[in-house]
């Protein structure tokens, strides 16, 4: 035998049930962010903006090896890289990242190039503000994501502190740069990329 269907409340107090919810969040403390004038704080480990590193003496921890650019889902990395000499050194290793560039139009800030990084060149800054009017303008050089120098740092190129090798760098050995150090010559810099842009 079927069950009779039970009777609902009467008709008046089901939108005073509604409206009670009104009221109760109409006396709440409002939680408006005056965001630009005050600027947002970002957790500790907020994934923003990419970084690429340099070891204490200011050599490039980016060794071109392009694994970043395998691990990123929205192929919004573009790396090539190049051969270091003795008369023009960029990174401890054979290689260096000779053009490096993030497409922040196709980004999706997710980290995978962060933790396929094997010499920690790579990582994530709290900057956030990446909107811009142009879309050429939303790709990063690695002039743009390189770190900047600190005190005691020479800008590359420059020779190995004498007496190490990359091994030394990659233990944390190498702590400042040699003194008197000097920067080369740069003689490729002018070389323009094989692929305009990246993902085009």
């Amino acid at each position: 035998m079927a069950e009779e269907p039970k009777e609902t409340k009467p008709g008046f107090q089901n939108p005073v049930a509604g409206f009670g919810v009104t009221f109760k969040a109409m006396f709440k403390k409002r939680l408006t962010e005056q965001y630009p004038e005050q600027q947002k704080t970002t957790a500790p480990r907020f994934h923003g903006r990419h970084q690429l590193n340099r070891h204490p003496d200011g050599l490039e921890k980016c060794i071109g090896c392009e694994l970043c650019a395998w691990a990123c889902p929205a192929d919004a990395i573009y790396v090539e890289g190049a051969e270091n000499t003795d008369e023009e050194r960029y990174s401890p290793g054979e290689r260096y990242g000779r053009v490096y560039q993030i497409n922040y139009a196709r980004c999706i800030l997710c980290g995978l190039c962060i933790e396929a990084c094997p010499t920690r060149a790579l990582t994530m800054t709290n900057e956030f503000e990446l909107a811009d009017s142009s879309r050429a303008n939303l790709i990063y050089t690695k002039e743009q994501l390189l770190a900047g120098l600190e005190e005691g740092m020479v800008d590359t190129p420059h020779s190995i502190f004498p007496g190490t090798d990359e091994q030394d760098y990659y233990r944390g050995l190498v702590t400042e740069a040699a003194p008197g150090t000097e920067r080369q010559v740069a003689v490729s810099k002018g070389e323009k990329p094989t692929e305009e842009g990246v993902g085009a």
